[in-house]
């Protein structure tokens, strides 16, 4: 009890101590919680509707002189999910030792913060500072939000911890649905470096929502009528791996290709969608439309999310992850051909159901990786996995870009640029899809003692 009572004193309100939950607590209301932090930094699927106004800051209806350009704001972009890799692997240690209460007021301070510094430098008209503020700062709060509540939900829910999963990260995939049309309301108010700053503090006071409703079970807390099971499956462990133990395994680097893959596969398109549809079919789909189609991906990115995850909880992460690679293959290799018979009904579906599984694969890591890895440490592990998204958000990217540009400077006409980005993503697929085939459960020789078991 002293013990308790002196760490108490010395974390104050964001200690773990804290946040633990007494007898009688709904776990319905922790979920909630993970939604006021990853609603707010889904904001940055949202970012692209800044390109084009940070691009005539100083020529107001056009571009002139001495504005930005086009390639040098998408870095900002780029720089934030790179950091978002970044905080989340050498940060996921911390977090599982600080709890979600102070790791959540972190990634509102640093999220919200790097919003302040941003608009400053959007109103000194200075790139770097940009960079700095919603890059760095906010890349850094993006990955600490976004693996806080991670291991809290699967404690949570034992028995459904696909499910628990799905709905904070679904929470990331809708917040561009809550950021787009309040970022552009925002800057038609006060401009956009008043935006960033708006944005800055709404979402500073909603992440701190999240952090102040959080809360952890009591230690030996299951769900009444709960058996853990007894025995460890196929794929399903009782045991337990440490964090640095789990990146000498096969099994990690395994999973790492895996979510590398698909995520490149799927960022790649996404941020193309709305010029590839006008370019595959042109004439026939305007401008306005190809808005409300990304509109319709984001929210098949958000629904799949949620979809996936529970549905894993039922057939297995390796199984969902089967599906992904094999029905994404098809997808992806067909997208041409949609063009070619001029159906934009199909290339609309094709796209709904590969965007879902885009979402879907970053909603069932965490729970494939607690099969794996087991309870103990599965958000540091999850932290350090997510390296692999910083590097599918440039690779991803860049391969599109690239590719459909040598195209058409080659003399491809637009509409078939994207043939050959296509068929590679679906290679990239089918590599990740032997990756995942080759998954297997860790051998018992990186376990932890039985004594260190408990979660």
């Amino acid at each position: 009890m002293t013990s308790t009572t002196t760490m108490d004193r010395g974390g104050g309100w964001l200690s773990r101590e804290r946040i633990v939950a007494g007898p009688g607590f709904n776990r319905w209301l922790v979920p909630p919680a993970a939604l006021c932090v990853h609603l707010c930094i889904g904001q940055v699927y949202a970012f692209s509707v800044f390109n084009e106004p940070m691009t005539r800051l100083i020529g107001g209806a056009e571009s002139a002189p001495g504005d930005w350009s086009i390639p040098a704001v998408g870095w900002i972009f780029s720089i934030s999910i790179v950091f978002l890799g970044l905080a989340a692997a050498f940060g996921g240690t911390w977090v599982e030792r600080v709890g979600p209460r102070k790791t959540m007021a972190t990634a509102a301070a640093l999220f919200g913060g790097g919003f302040v510094v941003a608009s400053v430098g959007i109103l000194w008209h200075q790139l770097w500072l940009v960079y700095l503020g919603y890059g760095v700062l906010g890349g850094c709060g993006l990955g600490l939000g976004y693996i806080s509540p991670v291991k809290t939900l699967m404690t949570w829910f034992p028995d459904r911890p696909g499910m628990a999963t799905g709905m904070a990260i679904m929470g990331f995939g809708g917040g561009a649905f809550i950021a787009s049309p309040l970022s552009v309301f925002l800057m038609a108010q006060v401009g956009v470096a008043g935006a960033f700053l708006a944005l800055g503090i709404i979402y500073f006071a909603y992440m701190m929502v999240g952090a102040t409703i959080v809360r952890v079970p009591d230690e030996g807390w299951k769900p009444e009528g709960y058996e853990p099971p007894r025995t460890s499956s196929r794929m399903m462990t009782t045991a337990h791996v440490h964090v640095d133990e789990a990146m000498k395994t096969r099994q990690f680097w395994l999973l790492w290709g895996v979510l590398c893959l698909n995520v490149t596969a799927g960022i790649g398109v996404l941020g193309q969608a709305s010029l590839m549809i006008q370019e595959m079919f042109p004439g026939a789909i305007t401008a306005a439309a190809a808005a409300g189609f990304v509109g319709l991906l984001s929210l098949f990115n958000m629904l799949g999310r949620f979809f996936w995850a529970s549905t894993s909880d039922y057939i297995g992460r390796k199984t969902t992850y089967m599906i992904f690679f094999a029905l994404g293959i098809v997808l992806y290799a067909a997208v041409p051909w949609t063009g070619n018979v001029g159906s934009v009904f199909l290339f609309v579906v094709f796209y709904a159901v590969i965007l879902s599984m885009y979402g879907g694969g970053f909603a069932t890591i965490p729970a494939y990786l607690r099969d794996v890895f087991g309870t103990k440490y599965v958000g540091a592990i999850h932290g350090r996995l997510l390296t692999a998204w910083s590097v599918a958000g440039v690779l991803g990217p860049v391969l599109v870009n690239y590719i459909r540009e040598f195209q058409i400077n080659s003399g491809v006409a637009p509409a078939d640029a994207y043939t050959v980005t296509m068929y590679i993503m679906a290679g990239l697929l089918a590599v990740g899809f032997v990756l995942n085939f080759l998954m297997g459960p860790v051998d018992e020789k990186h376990h932890l003692p039985a004594d260190a078991k408990t979660a």
